[in-house]
């Protein structure tokens, strides 16, 4: 009796020091790829991420002579940024840390074949920074097999987490806006895989999404950037990232055009991301504190004579919307409306199932939450205003 005592206290005492190596997100994630490439003014563009409402970045500016990291760290948490710093070589006991450290960028877009060593090299980072992120980030569905060192992009997924044990699940996917081509559908069907495992495995999951023209690829409109960034929230993603912050240089993108310039001017996405990233962080905390319980997808000309008994809503009017449907902390319910269409503004009549005077809204301009108003009181029912690509978030009472 005594000795399985010792070997359960000993059990406990190991799960929970290995806890203490693991990485625990503390914040929403808004982040990017490639950060300034430049090493004039650093501060001031440091400045400039923290003025656009982004919480963290991946990598630190470069340059001919970049300023020293432990700098940039120190102008991190100045601006209230947390950084990835980029793993260059084996981890070492000289890796740059501080409060600003979220963790380290390990690798991107890993081959099957790679996940042993990955997990060597993560394991290695827990045991030289304890609760600190090694970051690292997949392909998305559309990658090839070849690419994957898989027949499928679940297994591919499954093995990731099974074999490298992440702290965070992480994929690029980039769907193509245009006339003759719709990669909304492809992009939710990439979501649903990161939320299904990372639920799974009990852990969040972050994505990239395109914010610039290249190869195929359209410049994003304002409202189809929103409409990345909500559609990956109704799949309760808690870490978004422009594809790119500063245009990278080379033949691939000779348009140029993401939030900066090669040459570091602002592009017009550089205010839609100020604009966007602003109401992300007053969601934020909200957000952080639900658990998906289910995504609804509802299609135009067929509205659902009966919704799902899991969510908060009894019905709504014709339409192209996504719900997605979580679990508070608290015990509360919460539901994102989002208008799943990115060239028009929607506006639903609603029926939620408990009164509506029960209903409140997290408003995006503050963070609090406040009793949901009819945006047309002059019609019959609960009218919700949602523009091109929008989601709203809504919190009810547990059920």
């Amino acid at each position: 009796m005594l000795l399985t005592a010792c070997c359960v206290a000993l059990l406990s005492a190991s799960s929970t020091a290995a806890a203490t190596h693991r990485f625990v997100q503390d914040r929403f994630g808004i982040g990017f790829w490639v950060a300034p490439q430049t090493n004039v003014d650093v501060e001031g563009r440091y400045a400039e991420i923290a003025e656009a409402n982004f919480t963290f970045v991946i990598g630190l500016c470069g340059g001919p002579s970049p300023m020293p990291a432990q700098e940039q760290l120190r102008l991190c948490e100045k601006y209230d940024l947390k950084a990835l710093v980029t793993l260059s070589g084996p981890p070492s006991h000289d890796l740059p840390d501080g409060p600003a450290v979220w963790g380290y960028g390990v690798t991107d877009e890993p081959n099957a074949s790679q996940f042993p060593e990955l997990r060597k090299t993560v394991d290695r980072l827990r045991e030289l920074r304890p609760g600190k992120l090694a970051y690292i980030n997949l392909f998305p569905n559309y990658a090839t097999a070849t690419q994957l060192g898989t027949p499928t992009y679940d297994e591919h997924v499954r093995r990731f987490i099974d074999q490298v044990q992440p702290d965070v699940l992480s994929m690029d996917h980039y769907p193509r806006f245009g006339p003759e081509v719709d990669g909304r559908d492809n992009y939710c069907r990439n979501l649903e895989v990161m939320r299904r495992d990372s639920l799974a495995a009990d852990i969040p999951f972050w994505n990239f999404f395109n914010t610039m023209p290249y190869g195929p690829h359209t410049d994003p409109t304002e409202a189809q950037l929103r409409w990345q960034i909500y559609t990956s929230l109704a799949y309760g993603a808690k870490g978004v990232m422009y594809f790119c912050y500063w245009t990278p240089r080379g033949d691939e993108f000779p348009k140029g055009g993401a939030i900066l310039t090669a040459d570091g001017r602002r592009t017009r996405h550089y205010d839609e991301a100020k604009r966007i990233n602003a109401g992300l962080r007053n969601l934020g905390p909200t957000l952080m504190r639900l658990t998906s319980e289910a995504v609804i997808r509802i299609k135009p000309r067929n509205p659902p004579s009966d919704l799902p008994a899991i969510s908060p809503l009894r019905s709504i009017s014709d339409g192209d919307y996504l719900l997605g449907v979580y679990r508070h902390q608290d015990g509360r319910r919460a539901l994102l409306l989002n208008n799943y269409h990115f060239a028009y503004s929607a506006w639903p009549t609603v029926e939620f199932n408990l009164p509506t005077d029960k209903v409140h809204e997290v408003n995006r301009r503050t963070g609090k939450e406040e009793p949901v108003v009819d945006d047309s009181p002059d019609m019959p029912g609960l009218q919700l205003s949602l523009d091109a690509g929008e989601g709203r978030l809504f919190v009810l009472p547990a059920p």
